[in-house]
């Protein structure tokens, strides 16, 4: 059984790597220099890789049924974290969960990697740019030698989403695609910062800086974390959830103390001395200070400002008007691609017998927090699994 991989991110490694343990003769393609150059750059944070969450919550983070099934059946962060230790990489998990390797680097990890699956057989070659299909199993490719065909049993397709171009992920397949008549979901940001106008003297005195422990909200939905103001606007894992609520723009709302109540700030500003600065007043009777303050100055208007009971108002709910995510290139990662109407449970495309889909070019989102990377792992297990079989 022959199975061509045009992809070698994740997702491409683990169709790869989950297809030749079947005994499959198996060949990866990609178009850059070297594989897995995302999967790297995240690993620059530390890559967390996966999070020790309940299995029922995790599952929870996925937005699409088959997707839930998928990464229940693979065996979820347990799986991961096994995969891993696998490979003879120690794990480090943080205080919110959160899985990473104990040395907080993606390349040791990625060479034991690529080594096993050399060891079984695969085959990887480099800069070769898909450049044509016959909607089956074979491929035409672009290569440093000029271009080539390949015939195989199997075609898996693991060949990202549409943010991190000069990474290799630039959607760049949806045009073969288009060339079979095959619809695709227009690419949106996920997990993207957010543009905001901010003023010329709020921008050039706190960016840079992190507003910490409050609680964002957009279309009706709310996560507390943390995140940094930004020439343009905010970035950061406690914006990165809504991001979808305000792909059109909106507003997105910042409670700046999540563990006090509205009434007791009211309370406590309304004793403050009238006369003094609002920067007494915000320190006093709200131990608000820094970059919190200069928010509330920056979104509030003078007599907002003046008034206590609006001023508890607007630090319980302060609204920001956001213009809409950063570029899409920009965001950590993109939801938009293959429709799920178009794959079996397989993830073969029902259209095309024998051409599989996994990873990011399938339209699916979750959250960051290690969600990413398991669902691109459970997807090219999947689509290596079945497109194995005889």
């Amino acid at each position: 059984m022959k199975v061509a991989v045009i992809g070698g991110g994740p997702a491409g490694l683990m169709a790869a790597e989950a297809a030749s343990a079947r005994g499959a003769e198996v060949s990866v393609y990609d178009q850059m220099p070297s594989l897995a150059r995302k999967f790297l750059m995240a690993g620059k944070s530390g890559l967390n890789i996966t999070h020790t969450e309940e299995a029922q919550q995790f599952l929870a983070r996925y937005d699409a049924p088959l997707l839930r099934e998928i990464v229940a059946a693979y065996g979820g962060s347990e799986a991961v974290r096994e995969w891993m230790a696998g490979l003879g990489i120690e794990e480090a998990v943080g205080s919110s969960g959160r899985v990473f390797p104990l040395q907080m680097k993606a390349s040791p990890l990625l060479r034991r990697w690529l080594a096993r699956l050399e060891e079984r057989g695969a085959v990887v070659r480099l800069k070769h740019r898909w450049s044509g299909w016959d909607g089956g199993t074979t491929v035409q490719f672009e290569g440093p030698d000029g271009e080539i065909s390949v015939e195989a049993d199997r075609l898996i397709l693991a060949c990202g989403g549409g943010s991190w171009r000069r990474l290799g992920s630039d959607g760049a397949w949806t045009e073969q695609f288009s060339s079979q008549g095959l619809e695709t979901a227009p690419f949106r940001a996920s997990n993207a910062g957010v543009l905001i106008g901010w003023s010329e003297h709020f921008r050039d005195r706190f960016e840079g800086e992190a507003l910490k422990n409050v609680r964002f909200s957009a279309g009706g939905e709310s996560n507390r974390g943390e995140a940094v103001i930004t020439k343009r606007g905010l970035e950061s894992g406690g914006i990165y959830p809504l991001t979808k609520y305000l792909l059109g723009g909106g507003t997105l709302t910042v409670d700046l103390l999540p563990d006090v109540s509205e009434a007791k700030l009211a309370a406590k500003l309304s004793v403050q001395k009238p006369k003094q600065s609002l920067s007494n007043r915000l320190r006093k009777g709200a131990r608000l200070q820094g970059v919190k303050a200069g928010l509330l100055r920056e979104a509030l208007s003078p007599e907002e400002l003046r008034d206590a009971g609006r001023l508890a108002a607007g630090i319980k709910a302060l609204p920001l008007r956001v213009d809409g995510p950063v570029p899409l290139d920009e965001a950590i990662s993109t939801a938009g691609g293959v429709p799920w109407t178009e794959l079996s449970d397989g993830l073969e495309l029902k259209a095309h017998r024998g051409v599989f889909c996994a990873g990011e070019m399938i339209d699916w989102d979750a959250p960051t927090g290690g969600y990413l990377l398991t669902a691109c792992k459970a997807t090219g297990w999947a689509a290596g699994q079945n497109a194995a079989l005889p």
